[in-house]
């Protein structure tokens, strides 16, 4: 499957910003997605995920500022960030896999989130 994150750009800190993670295989649906992200000078952390149950996990440091959601209709996946900080800034990439995998093993390019202060 095919993945294409989009949605990225300069914020302020305190705004909101909503990430897409298009795919093009209509069997998205069953897959498991995920969103990570990568900071200039650190290794690359995951987000939040969402399971093909819609079943949704978030790492801690997001402290309920973000959510992670899909619409199957569109073979998209979100994640909707708000109250961003600083911190936040990052390249993020959407990755997914089917549930029985260990690992992400589809990535989509990654889209840019700057969050001025």
């Amino acid at each position: 499957v095919q993945l294409q994150a989009s949605g990225g750009g300069l914020v302020q800190a305190g705004d909101s910003l909503r990430l897409s993670c298009t795919a093009s295989d209509r069997t998205f649906s069953s897959y498991n997605v995920g969103w990570f992200r990568q900071a200039p000078g650190k290794e690359r952390e995951s987000v939040a995920s969402i399971t093909w149950r819609r079943n949704t996990y978030y790492t801690d440091s997001i402290e309920g500022r973000f959510t992670i959601s899909r619409d199957n209709r569109k073979n998209a996946v979100y994640l909707q960030m708000t109250s961003l900080k600083p911190e936040d800034t990052g390249v993020y990439y959407c990755a997914a896999k089917r549930p029985s995998a260990v690992q992400y093993n589809f990535w989509g390019q990654g889209t840019l989130v700057t969050v001025s202060s």
